[in-house]
């Protein structure tokens, strides 16, 4: 059977440009979701997912309307194989029934894998160097421990004002406020 999965990330978007595109595939059943693609969680893809059978093929438009990411679409496209289920892309050109279209996205997947290996060892290198200089890296940090926020700690500790009024003052969330005291406690002991 050929399936169908199309998507669009609002209800305000229209289907029409991808479901004229699968037209020509005989697609039998398509699944259709009007959801954001940020991950693979979404009710009709799920469904599809559980439907389809082995011999099927699932036929998109392009990537983006599967996955938003080349690690989803991957996962996807894997879940589809280990059920031998073909996978056929029209934007992309892409047929995982044919011995091209398989070489096709496992050359996607390696570049997608080099490139993510390339990112985490620039990332190690930057902390390192950071490190070596004794500069600090990481997230800047939204609020530090000013005079301010120890005039408000003092107040608090003593019983003077509350929890929820120091962090009014401070300018905080709960889960801000108290990780700041944690951080200031642990400097004065």
């Amino acid at each position: 059977m050929n399936i169908g999965y199309v998507r669009v990330s609002s209800k305000d978007q229209n289907t029409g440009r991808q479901l004229a595109a699968l037209k020509k595939y005989n697609v039998e059943r398509i699944y259709e979701e009007k959801i954001s693609g940020k991950d693979i969680n979404r009710p009709q893809l799920k469904e599809m997912l559980d439907y389809a059978r082995e011999g099927d093929t699932i036929y998109i438009e392009s990537f983006s309307r599967l996955a938003r990411n080349m690690l989803d679409l991957l996962s996807i496209i894997d879940q589809l194989s280990k059920k031998n289920i073909g996978f056929v892309s029209v934007k992309e050109n892409i047929d995982t029934t044919t011995p091209a279209g398989r070489l096709q996205l496992n050359v996607f997947g390696a570049i997608y894998q080099f490139e993510r290996e390339c990112s985490k060892q620039r990332q190690r290198e930057g902390i390192d160097l950071a490190l070596s200089e004794g500069r600090p890296y990481g997230r800047p940090q939204e609020y530090h421990i000013d005079d301010k926020f120890k005039a408000v700690y003092k107040q608090w500790k003593s019983g003077t004002i509350t929890a929820v009024r120091a962090m009014e003052l401070t300018g905080m969330k709960k889960v801000t406020f108290y990780k700041r005291v944690k951080e200031y406690e642990g400097r004065k002991a």
